[in-house]
């Protein structure tokens, strides 16, 4: 039996040492974080001080490390695996990196006389555990056979994607549909819950019809108990969605929904929640519809209540909504048309009085017409950029009006922005 190194013993290579562990493979293990091993020395693991070590000492190397950098370390670094890599040596890697980096290691131990293999896995932490990974691998068809046996003692499928290389663009490919699946699934959530349906009723719902998916099963359940323990990170969920913008952009392919997505989790790590699970993207969401996802419906409520306990529910849930009120000077660029099909354009002063999550009211002495688009100019202290929005509300009141504006087309960015701003002016 061929003795095992295996490098990087975070969420996902931990379960997967233990499972070749299990299987009786001889196993070496070493992570740049000391402390990680404990576990699997109890099940029988040695423990190397270096990856260099590791090459010296083993038949096959696994790798599973988090990012192109980690894996720069572990094979380029002055202790890493190419210092003293033997001849007939077999390195696999399953972590998710860029392609190119991937074809680098291939070439790299071709010139050492070894075989690389890049086989990134699905299944994130409970497949791991399970040993139910599914491998998609690239290299050489004959080594990827010849090590079909120790790929099945940590899953149950590989599956051959082509030459160097293409494991690693088949992760990425795989990954992009997961983010946005998972997007999606909370953002629907979202709408239901702010639409007072019950989060478990709606999940049924889910998982019932076209909606289904491998996230909802997955996550679902994590969303509405808000249990954000990991099973694939929030921030690693988002280096792959760049890793695949970056590949999308060599092949020159259009891929509008990766972007937003990319767009929606970098929301959630600069909002604090990069080592917690991708469904704390939810978060985010909440923040935005001013409710908690797996909170109670106000049906389920009344349902539970007394008559005039719902009653007073009922009435703290309108105060919710009551707008904060606000006092900001702003500018307001106009544009009219003209008869010969131009426009003018002048601005106008205002001030901003109140501000709710479905607008925002606007106090100017200039008259202007329902439905009328007009670009927002914040004092520039604010660093906000200009905003477009539409009158859908005129009110008069002592010789001044009353604008009530929606924001339209606002970039998600801008919107925090936005929020932030206001927020400091309490």
């Amino acid at each position: 039996m061929k003795s095992i190194g295996f490098i990087g013993l975070g969420t996902m290579g931990e379960p997967m040492a233990a499972n070749l562990l299990r299987k009786g493979y001889p196993v070496l293990v070493y992570n740049r974080t000391s402390g990680k091993a404990d576990r699997l020395v109890e099940l029988g693991a040695d423990v190397a001080a270096s990856p260099v070590e590791i090459a010296k000492r083993v038949d096959v190397v696994i790798t599973m490390i988090s990012n192109d950098q980690a894996i720069e370390e572990v094979y380029f670094g002055d202790s890493g695996l190419f210092q003293a890599l033997k001849p007939g040596t077999a390195i696999i890697d399953s972590s998710t990196i860029s392609p190119a980096l991937a074809k680098r290691l291939a070439s790299e131990a071709a010139n050492r006389f070894s075989d690389f293999i890049d086989a990134p896995v699905t299944g994130s932490k409970p497949a791991a555990i399970e040993g139910t990974l599914l491998f998609m691998a690239g290299g050489d068809r004959k080594t990827v056979a010849e090590h079909e046996e120790l790929l099945l003692a940590m899953g149950r499928e590989v599956i051959y994607m082509g030459p160097s290389g293409s494991g690693a663009n088949a992760k990425l490919a795989h990954n992009t549909i997961v983010g946005i699946n998972a997007a999606g699934l909370i953002e629907g959530m979202a709408i239901a819950a702010k639409s007072g349906i019950d989060a478990s009723a709606f999940l049924r719902v889910v998982q019932g019809g076209g909606a289904a998916s491998k996230q909802a099963e997955l996550k679902g359940r994590k969303i509405i108990e808000e249990d954000y323990s990991v099973q694939f990170s929030l921030e690693l969920m988002l280096k792959d969605l760049k890793l695949s913008s970056v590949l999308t952009d060599t092949l020159g392919v259009s891929t509008p929904m990766l972007e937003s997505a990319k767009s929606l989790f970098q929301l959630g790590q600069a909002a604090g929640y990069g080592e917690l699970d991708l469904a704390a993207l939810a978060r985010v969401y909440e923040s935005w519809i001013g409710r908690r996802i797996g909170e109670p419906s106000a049906a389920a409520l009344e349902a539970a209540l007394p008559t005039d306990a719902a009653a007073h529910s009922e009435g703290s849930d309108r105060r919710k909504k009551t707008r904060v009120p606000l006092d900001i000077p702003l500018m307001m660029s106009v544009y009219q048309w003209e008869g010969d099909g131009g426009f003018r354009g002048q601005s106008v002063r205002g001030r901003l009085l109140d501000l709710s999550e479905d607008g925002l009211q606007i106090e100017s002495e200039f008259p202007l017409e329902n439905d009328m688009f007009i670009v927002i100019h914040f004092l520039q202290e604010s660093q906000l950029p200009p905003m477009t929005a539409r009158i859908i509300r005129i009110e008069r009141k002592q010789g001044a009006f009353k604008y009530g504006c929606l924001l339209s087309g606002l970039p998600l960015y801008q919107r925090l922005q936005l929020q932030d701003y206001i927020a400091g002016q309490d």
